[in-house]
């Protein structure tokens, strides 16, 4: 799975048209992009004093030396042999490899098991039974040069939790099956009530597109990936070029995740073997119609049978076909049955203790789990990751010891709703609001341009991450790279913003990987990091994300894995070795004050412009002053050093108030209708899925037009702010 991230834009593009989030604001070069200047590496690093900087970039030199791309090269080949879905056999083989390898490099490693729902397919149908018939292949062919395609184990292709269902009706198109979407066919008169839908994927998260379905009257959906999105107008299909073929089909999870992520049947608490599980007729968060995945091969049969009005311009896709809408003639009979049953899930944990403060730790994560080979997702990040590990047993060696605990996590069952990271956040709750001091995820990644999104109190941090390391291609920072890229995004639509000093914004988080439970269940700072091209690559969810595929389109010389490894390899190493935890508050507070603005903006909108919201400004300007006044301290201490001269235990006591500060912005109530996301700044959309809302509780509220709710949350993220401010001012004495 993947959203993904930003340094500035997310790498949830690689996950095609079909994930696109919504993307934050982002701060832009002035004219060309080479005329802003490349912040150099400081070597008075954040939260290090002069002398302790000088000794963390030798032993980051001495690092980047160790990542191999032949070794990741290895690793992906072992990792993505065979199908290896949740639940099934090479699943759980690869997590026995992968505990070897932790404890090959030294590292003390264990498994954590849990049992979780995963539903599977028992039978599955897709025909037309009028005007013509058809039946869909619901196949993905294999293809004789790529020699994993054909393979035995692999998963049907299907969409986990969908409901179960043996449904004929009329068909209607409608595009990808969104909320203008609909509003667009009220206006012309069209009314799914008691059809089934036929969408492509793209412009929202997959389950956003039946759950629209079912609340607007459909008793069943379809799913397909358009050429025009994700195949041979984007240009090559596989196996000649990297896009999707006729036949190929994007799997996917459809549980509703924007209500809660993790085993759907153990909300809010840990799948431990022989925990409490919920009956499926008390679950709240699975789609309620049948839904299936098909390839554009077998939806062009059923748009070439629809009747009705043409579709305006925007919602025709590429295939040699005039799309109608419908309703009918096409009427398709659709089946979906699944085994609903508890499959095994095991989470591989290892640990580096910390020499100074072994309670304060820093986290690390990606996933194993794949819906079948999985080489670009999530064997690219996963793969990278246990270099990174390899790397770290050999500076053990070498002498090294973090500052803090670093504790590297192996995420089994991301794909279907991000079961392993949830239900291991869940049962561990209390210990990591206690002792996690950061979490660094990865997903999928591959050659182009570094993004990175997150909590902002890590802005600073990721953009000093990013002018550390070099392009492997081009040899400019990942920081110029990323600049670079923004300008060339301006000059197609002739906007030109300022670049606010050296910080470029990261995005903002919504789903779609394993970030999420950290940052919006338990308040932990989050970065979310990988490399992203502008092109959508479709093999994602199919057959054809293997070995073959990535060595021949996503990283052929494994020189941009090679560079996840370093970049995280820095990240990591930097925020267990400083002496205070680099922290920053003043690019958040300069977020929260644009986040008001929109809001403004957005009410506006919606025809009330006379909606107050006079006390989030307060508050907003609170968290400002209090951000600059903390910012202002912890300068001038460090710049005189007098910071670094207080005791182990004082520092500690600092670090442990630095790193509840996200805490501070959770709502112990939650969102409305989804209690599960408590923290009031960053959200998944109710109606976009992975991508991010930012201020949900408000926000959404607005786009209803339910300005007695947008009131209500309004005084809950003020008193999440004041709580925030109120932790700065007396952080702020502490550094004094």
């Amino acid at each position: 799975m993947r959203t993904r991230i930003l340094l500035l834009v997310p790498v949830c593009l690689l996950l095609l048209a079909a994930q696109a989030p919504v993307q934050a604001p982002a701060r832009f070069p002035r004219g060309a992009a080479r005329s802003a200047a490349t912040p150099r590496p400081d070597r008075n690093l954040r939260g290090f004093s002069l002398t302790a900087a000088h000794r963390e970039l030798i032993w980051e030199r001495r690092f980047d030396r160790l990542p191999q791309g032949a070794h990741i090269r290895a690793v992906m080949q072992h990792l993505s042999a065979y199908p290896h879905h949740l639940g099934s056999p090479y699943d759980y083989q690869n997590a026995l490899w992968i505990l070897h390898k932790f404890q090959q490099y030294g590292l003390d490693a264990h498994i954590e098991k849990f049992m979780v729902l995963f539903p599977t397919p028992k039978q599955r149908l897709v025909e037309m039974v009028a005007p013509k018939t058809y039946k869909a292949k619901l196949k993905e062919p294999s293809i004789a040069a790529d020699p994993t395609s054909g393979q035995s184990g692999q998963l049907p292709t299907y969409n986990a939790y969908s409901g179960d269902g043996d449904v004929t009706a009329s068909l209607v198109y409608v595009n990808y099956g969104v909320p203008a979407d609909y509003a667009r066919l009220a206006k012309l008169g069209i009314n799914v009530q008691g059809k089934i839908v036929l969408a492509r994927y793209g412009h929202s998260w997959r389950g956003i597109k039946p759950k629209l379905a079912h609340q607007h009257g459909a008793i069943g959906c379809i799913i397909y990936s358009d050429p025009r999105d994700d195949g041979y107008f984007q240009g090559d299909v596989f196996p000649k070029g990297p896009f999707r073929p006729w036949q190929g089909v994007q799997r996917g999870s459809v549980m509703e995740m924007e209500k809660y992520p993790g085993d759907p049947s153990t909300p809010g608490w840990g799948s431990t073997p022989g925990a409490r599980h919920l009956p499926l007729n008390q679950i709240t968060n699975l789609e309620k119609i049948p839904v299936l995945p098909i390839s554009y091969g077998d939806a062009l049969p059923l748009l070439r049978a629809l009747g009705g009005p043409v579709a305006p311009p925007s919602w025709r896709g590429a295939l040699p076909v005039t799309y109608h809408l419908g309703p009918g003639p096409a009427r398709v009979h659709l089946i979906v049955r699944q085994h609903w049953q508890l499959v095994p899930l095991y989470d591989v944990i290892a640990k580096i203790p910390g020499r100074v403060w072994p309670g304060q730790w820093v986290i690390r994560g990606n996933h194993f789990d794949a819906w079948v080979n999985g080489a670009a997702d999530p064997i690219s990040g996963q793969a990278s990751l246990l270099e990174e590990a390899k790397a770290y047993g050999q500076l053990l060696h070498q002498g090294w010891r973090p500052r803090r605990t670093i504790i590297y996590c192996a995420w089994d069952g991301e794909e279907p709703g991000l079961l392993g990271s949830t239900e291991w956040c869940e049962t561990h709750a209390a210990a990591l609001q206690q002792h996690a001091v950061a979490y660094l995820n990865s997903d999928t990644s591959m050659r182009g341009i570094l993004g990175i999104g997150g909590s902002h109190s890590l802005e600073r941090f990721a953009n000093e991450v990013a002018t550390a390391l070099l392009d492997p291609h081009s040899r400019e920072t990942l920081w110029q790279m990323q600049v670079e890229a923004r300008a060339r995004a301006l000059r197609k639509t002739h906007v030109a913003r300022p670049l606010d000093g050296h910080d470029l914004h990261i995005g903002a988080l919504g789903s779609g990987s394993d970030y999420s439970p950290f940052l919006q269940h338990l308040g932990i700072p989050t970065l979310d990091l990988g490399f992203y091209n502008r092109q959508p690559f479709g093999q994602y969810h199919s057959i054809y994300d293997d070995f073959y595929w990535y060595t021949h389109f996503g990283d052929p010389g494994f020189r941009y894995e090679r560079k996840l490894a370093q970049v995280f390899g820095t990240a990591v190493m930097r925020l267990a070795d400083a002496q205070v935890l680099p922290l920053e508050y003043g690019d958040f507070a300069d977020t929260i004050s644009r986040y008001d603005r929109q809001l403004h903006t957005l009410a506006r909108r919606q025809g009330n412009a006379g909606f107050s919201l006079s006390e989030l400004d307060l508050a907003a300007a609170r968290a400002r002053r209090a951000a600059a006044a903390y910012d202002r301290a912890y300068r001038r201490a460090a710049g005189g050093g007098a910071l670094f001269r207080q005791s182990s235990a004082a520092l500690g006591r600092l670090d442990a108030g630095l790193a509840k500060t996200e805490q501070a912005l959770l709502n112990p109530a939650g969102l409305p209708r989804r209690p599960w996301y408590r923290h009031t700044i960053y959200a998944p959309g109710y109606y976009t899925g992975y991508g991010v809302k930012t201020m949900p509780g408000i926000r959404e509220a607005l786009e209803q037009k339910n300005y007695a709710e947008a009131a209500f949350q309004e005084r809950k993220i003020v008193a999440a702010l004041n709580r925030w401010a109120a932790r700065l001012a007396h952080l702020r004495a502490e550094v004094q």
